[in-house]
């Protein structure tokens, strides 16, 4: 396995907080953590001693995360070859993609009608801390913001299993997602269509809410043909 120190700093993080919670579920959250954000590159071969030695556990915590992460189709274990990253299957994104806007849409229309005005003030500041990391361009920290609203959403709808079922089956758009962050103006946009779902919610018009929103959570799909453009090698080959 390669690794690079300068970007694979999400491990060593993980390494000094592994005594936080069983050392396979610590494990598991550190690589799938590192696979959406590349740190871990679609293609990759994976070793379970390097693994273990960078996240400081046995190889057995390794080998269980490994296996999850198979569930999760971020890694593709091969008899005889090695463990591999998974590289980005567009079908699988856009059938995510459909899941998470089919559920998030119909969350939104339940908020625009059941939100306190306090609940659309806490909404706001979370848009509020967005555009303060985006100024900065702290990328890593945008992409937690940016879940913590949507799970909000869910959240103020009644609904936050939604979003539970959302995350099972999102893995590779996660990763689209990420890499579509340093896109010219792209958090600037993103932030932007946050705001315009928050004024639909404030004049409670659920069809506004939900417009607004369907339109936001397709910009990840806007973005794909640039993003397998710049990173051609991270997609699996389409079919003809």
């Amino acid at each position: 396995m390669r690794i690079d120190r300068r970007r694979d700093m999400r491990i060593d993080r993980l390494r000094a907080s592994s005594a936080g919670g069983p050392a396979g579920r610590q494990a598991y959250r550190a690589l799938r953590d590192a696979i959406i954000a590349t740190e871990l590159e679609p293609g990759q071969q994976l070793s379970e001693n390097e693994l273990a030695e960078r996240l400081a556990v046995s190889r057995t915590p390794i080998r269980e995360a490994l296996i999850r992460l198979r569930d999760d189709r971020f890694v593709q274990i091969v008899p005889q070859l090695g463990t591999f990253v998974t590289r980005i299957s567009t079908s699988a994104v856009e059938d995510a993609q459909f899941i998470r806007e089919s559920l998030e849409c119909a969350a939104v229309r339940l908020v625009a009608t059941r939100a306190s005005e306090g609940d659309l003030a806490a909404l706001a500041g979370l848009v509020r801390r967005q555009a303060e990391v985006v100024e900065h361009g702290d990328y890593e920290r945008f992409a937690v913001l940016d879940d913590e609203f949507h799970a909000a959403l869910c959240e103020l709808a009644g609904r936050p299993v939604a979003w539970e079922v959302a995350q099972r089956v999102k893995g590779h758009l996660n990763r689209v997602r990420r890499l579509s962050l340093p896109q010219p103006n792209y958090l600037d946009e993103m932030v932007a269509e946050h705001r315009l779902v928050l004024e639909a919610l404030h004049r409670r018009d659920p069809d506004a809410a939900e417009e607004t929103l369907r339109h936001h959570l397709r910009m990840v799909l806007s973005a794909l043909p640039a993003i397998r453009r710049e990173h051609p090698d991270y997609f699996e080959e389409e079919p003809d």
